[in-house]
Order: structure tokens, then C-alpha cells, then sequence
């Protein structure tokens, strides 16, 4: 399991009833926010928002501010955002150049709301307050008395006012008088941090991911056979689509179906951030482990002409969960949303998917008797084994890079 941590900050409308979170990059529980490459740091927070935590968790019925880097802004990343839900936040550390302007326009005219980060008026920075929802006026950057000729350079533009580090009770009344909307710092209240556990991912299997993705040519059995060869890419992905971000009618079970769904671009998206976060090799043992169970439940589906063998593939991969996590398979399985159908048959072995995962065990244990799934001979189970196993041993030793 890999430690994960988030901070959020609430923002106050003038009532004083919680208006947002402020979600903020966070390495341990210290309450600081240390880090040297800010695309990073922004990685991390959308990663552990919407692909660990789910925004659900972190800010319920509200919304959530995310800072933006350069990068993120002007769409050399791809923002995976629900846009009724999230602010973005234009850092001021950014260059106001044609880039940026035209990608301020085009995020606006999509539909996100945007938010100026520790505003300081100034003329060049006109074009990005016209498009702009929400300003940010940091109370320590703007020196005594110029706060009121800050506030009549913005009083022509249709925006909402956020005061930002507000120390003490006068600073918070003086801001409300002035006609602040909103109201966020230590004085209403710190920021908190939040840690979980996270499955890790295999790097390599990210990297090689991203890759192949580079190729407009790449088919979507192409990406389910690459996503397929790492437990915890599975599993994010899987978490991922059955989120409350897309609230699709029905679960989705297999990689295929996800791959469908999302599309390219999305999963570009998606593996980016897990690259960019630093993921982490998995023991090489049990990735062989989880890849033969996969492979040989998807065999024993199609020798039996079973519908779905993708799903079966599944069922095969997730097995290894509990020993990668070291937990209860039923504790795992609340943070993953899946059918009825496949949590059976992973928990119970019940179904045709949950026969299927219990010959492919019973196999694994040498219980000869026991590995028997519908009318297929001992023959066609000892054949899936030994193609599963070849298999899954190739895929490993590719994933490695120990192939000659």
C-alpha cells in the first residue's frame, strides 16, 4: 500500500456557511505544502482527488478549487474535471500571454469557472479578468490602504471577490463591508489534512501505456491487453469509471468496456497523472500470480463458450487484491464499485465467473478433484493452465524488460 495525502481548506460565503474546499498538494500530515515542481504537485492533488479519494469524499455537495499550472492550463494536459464542481485556479505566477489568454477563453467558453489566484491588479492582466469568475485577493500581498483601489479597478467586471488569509476577526469584517462574496484563511479555519492508501501501479506498465497511446492507430484491444498486465492499473481504472464523476446506470466490470467508454484521449489523461505521481513497481511474483488467474479464468470462458470472458479476465486479476493489500477482500471491494454479479463471485465464488475463479484456485493448489469448471475435460483445464501460465510468465518478463 502507498500513503496518500491531501489538504483542503474551506471558503465561507458572506453567511458564513461553507461555499467550497481549496484542495491543496500535501507530501505527509506536517501541514505544509513542500514541493519544488508545481505540475507535480498538481498532479498529485488531481490524482488523489478524483482517482483515490473521489471528490465525494472531500468536499461532498460543494465545490473544489485546484490550482493550475501553465501546463494544465493551456492543455499540454487534459483537465479530467467535472465542470459544476470544480473552480480552477489561474496561479498568479503565470505569464498572461496569447497562450494563456486563448486557453482562459476556451475553458470559460466550455463551461468551467475560473478563479484569478493571489490577485494583484495590474493593466496586462485585463484580458485574463475578462473571463474570469472569481478573484482572489490575498490580504498579505496587498500593502496597507490599497486593498479599496484594488476593489474599484475590478468594480466595472461582473465578478465574485474572494478574500483570501484572513488573520483576524477585523480583517473578515473589513472584507464583508467592502463587498466580498467569499472568504477563506487561518482565522475561519486552517487547512486539514487528509490521508488514505492508495494501490499502487506498476510504473513501467504506466509508462509503456502512455506509449503506446501516442499511436492514433491504437486499437482498444491493444490498450485492455497493456492495462490488463498490471493489477493496480486495473484497478484504478476500473475505480476510476465507476466513480461518481460519470454515474453510469450500470457497473463496469472489465477493461474492455472501460477502454470503450473513455476513449483514447481520456485514458491519456488518466495514465499521464499516474505517471506523473510517481507510481511503483509491484513484487514481479504475485504480478505473475494475478496475470495467470486472469488468463486462464478468460480461457476457461471461451473453451466453454461462456459470454464476457473479459469479465472473467477480471475476476482472475482482482483475486491477488488481498494479498497486494494485505486486507480483507470484502473491505477492498467497498472502494471499488462492481456488480453484484463479479463481487459474488470474487467474495463467494458464486456464478459461472465465481466457478470459473474457483477451478483456476483449486488448480493453483494442486486440489485436482476440486478444479473443474462446467463440462470441460481435465484435459482442456490442464491446456488453459499451461497456455495462462506461459503467458502470464512472457508478460512479465516483458513488462521487465528481460526479454531477449
Amino acid at each position: 500500500m502507498q500513503d496518500i495525502y491531501i489538504g483542503r481548506q474551506p471558503i465561507y460565503d458572506r453567511n458564513l456557511n461553507v461555499y467550497a474546499y481549496e484542495l491543496l498538494f500535501r507530501s505527509g500530515l506536517e501541514n505544509a505544502a513542500m514541493f519544488s515542481d508545481g505540475d507535480r504537485a498538481t498532479s498529485h492533488v488531481i490524482n488523489n482527488a478524483f482517482l483515490e479519494f473521489g471528490l465525494e469524499k472531500l468536499v461532498g455537495r460543494h465545490r473544489a478549487f485546484i490550482n493550475l499550472t501553465r501546463a494544465f492550463l493551456t492543455g499540454e494536459w487534459q483537465l479530467p474535471f467535472p465542470k459544476d464542481r470544480i473552480v480552477l485556479e489561474v496561479l498568479e505566477d503565470i505569464e498572461p500571454d496569447a497562450a494563456v489568454i486563448g486557453a482562459v477563453r476556451e475553458l470559460r467558453r466550455s463551461g468551467h469557472t475560473l478563479a484569478l489566484d493571489d490577485f494583484l491588479y495590474h493593466d496586462k492582466l485585463r484580458p485574463l479578468i475578462e473571463h474570469a469568475d472569481i478573484i482572489k485577493i490575498d490580504l498579505m500581498a496587498v500593502p496597507d490602504g490599497e486593498l479599496v483601489a484594488h476593489l474599484d479597478q475590478l468594480r466595472g467586471y461582473p465578478v465574485h471577490l474572494l478574500a483570501e488569509k484572513i488573520e483576524t476577526l477585523e480583517q473578515f469584517e473589513q472584507c464583508r463591508d467592502l463587498g466580498f462574496d467569499y472568504f477563506q484563511g487561518y482565522f475561519l479555519s486552517r487547512p486539514q489534512v487528509i490521508s488514505g492508501q492508495a494501490v499502487p501501479a506498476s510504473g513501467l506498465a504506466t509508462v509503456r501505456l502512455l506509449a503506446q497511446l501516442q499511436d492514433p492507430q491504437v486499437t482498444p484491444e491493444e490498450l485492455e491487453a497493456l492495462i490488463s498486465q498490471d493489477l493496480g492499473l486495473s484497478y484504478k481504472l476500473l475505480r476510476y469509471i465507476n466513480s461518481a464523476f460519470f454515474a453510469l446506470p450500470r457497473k463496469v466490470d472489465s477493461i474492455r468496456q472501460a477502454v470503450v467508454y473513455l476513449g483514447n484521449r481520456t485514458i491519456k489523461t488518466w495514465a499521464t497523472l499516474l505517471v506523473f505521481c510517481g507510481v511503483e513497481d509491484r513484487p514481479t511474483d504475485l504480478m505473475t500470480i494475478a496475470m495467470l488467474r486472469a488468463r486462464m479464468c478468460q480461457l476457461l470462458a471461451e473453451k466453454t463458450g461462456e459470454a464476457e470472458p473479459e469479465i472473467y479476465f477480471t475476476a482472475g486479476l482482482f483475486s491477488a487484491l488481498e494479498a497486494l493489500l494485505g486486507m480483507p477482500l470484502d473491505q477492498i471491494l467497498e472502494a471499488l464499485p462492481l456488480s453484484d454479479t463479479l463481487k459474488a463471485a470474487l467474495l463467494h465464488h458464486q456464478g459461472a465467473i465465481g466457478e470459473a475463479l474457483s477451478c483456476v484456485l483449486a488448480y493453483e493448489r494442486t486440489q485436482w478433484d476440486s478444479a473443474q469448471f462446467r463440462e470441460l475435460a481435465p484435459a482442456g483445464i490442464t491446456e488453459a493452465y499451461v497456455e495462462a501460465a506461459r503467458w502470464a510468465d512472457e508478460t512479465t518478463e516483458l513488462l521487465l524488460g528481460t526479454t531477449n
